[in-house]
């Protein structure tokens, strides 16, 4: 395992990360979360990424359980706050002073630590003054409950106001968490010259595009049983803008790249994003402990430039890399 220093601050960070959006409390019994987990630890992965609203809390639950008896301080965890949780009351959703501090409590029930190292705005609430959510977030700093803050999925110009504000009250806003792969490249143009210039780190997830960059998916075929896009309640839904012919063929044409550097696909992708140096961590998922086993073998890959750029021939125009996508896919009014 490789660590990367996330943002302009000193705290160091596995540039694998393992998180657990659609698998913990959900999608895998737990005992074999907590092998996931394990499986993790046993690679050298010490960063650990969930949100509240993952499985409606049960992903932080799950994550503490899985993490109790290690020592705290060789960990970084991370957690987010935004999207309703609970009953989905008026007050149980957002980036409101309320909403936060309420928030933070339950994370850290649930997480079994009395600190998160990173806390994340998991979106921008459009519903909220911006000030008031960085004074929140100051607080839960200053409280010692939280070590530096992040955002996610917010545009540059978000990034700017939201890192400005951050410094007027002396706390460290280090982190952006975007979706980024070799199909989805929107935060090139903004995102990522404003967070260089802003000292702020992406910590990108989706890096195997949910699974189409492993390959595993091939061109008028019907997607292979237990799979994502054969997933009815709602992967399918997530993961259909790469579900055609076209990309599926240009995927498969990446093979070729991939084992001339000796990676299976999905490790080609995973170490595609960690080139770009503006990138702290890929996140990573897994329902099974041999899948952290094989994304691992991503850390510290260097993929010549001559690669490179064979990879971009190969996709051509496909990649998606309209900047305007972030605010598009933002949610314009809270959700409950």
């Amino acid at each position: 395992m490789e660590f990367r220093y996330l943002g302009h601050s000193g705290l160091k960070i596995s540039e694998i990360t393992y998180g657990n959006w659609l698998t913990h409390g959900s999608q895998v019994e737990n005992d074999v979360a907590t092998q996931c987990v394990r499986a993790a630890l046993d690679e050298g992965i010490s960063t650990f990424d969930t949100a509240d609203v993952y499985a409606n809390t049960a992903a932080e639950t799950v994550l503490g359980e899985a993490l109790k008896g290690e020592r705290r301080e060789s960990l970084e965890i991370f957690t987010k706050v935004y999207f309703p949780t609970g009953p989905r009351g008026k007050n149980d959703t957002g980036l409101s002073r309320k909403h936060i501090l309420e928030s933070i409590e339950g994370s850290l029930t649930r997480l079994q630590t009395d600190y998160v190292d990173l806390y994340q705005a998991h979106r921008y609430d459009t519903e909220t003054p911006l000030e008031e959510t960085m004074q929140a977030f100051a607080d839960v700093v200053r409280q010692g409950k939280a070590l530096y803050i992040g955002v996610s999925e917010w545009t540059a110009e978000q990034l700017r106001e939201g890192h400005a504000l951050a410094k007027e009250l002396g706390v460290q806003l280090i982190s952006s968490q975007p979706q980024y792969s070799m199909l989805w490249r929107v935060i090139e143009d903004e995102v990522v010259p404003t967070s260089r210039e802003l000292g702020i780190s992406q910590i990108v997830w989706s890096p195997i595009a949910q699974g189409v960059l492993t390959g595993k998916y091939k061109p008028g075929q019907a997607p292979p049983e237990g799979s994502r896009a054969a997933d009815e309640k709602g992967g399918a839904d997530m993961i259909k803008r790469f579900m055609n012919d076209d990309t599926l063929t240009r995927v498969q044409d990446l093979q070729p790249v991939a084992d001339e550097l000796d990676l299976s696909m999905a490790q080609l992708a995973v170490a595609w994003v960690l080139q770009n140096d503006n990138v702290a961590a890929a996140l990573v998922g897994a329902s099974r402990p041999e899948q952290v086993t094989e994304n691992v073998r991503a850390a510290g890959v260097r993929i010549p430039a001559e690669l490179m750029t064979r990879i971009d021939e190969v996709l051509g125009d496909l990649p998606e890399t309209d900047g305007a996508k972030t605010a598009e896919g933002m949610p314009q009014q809270r959700l409950a």
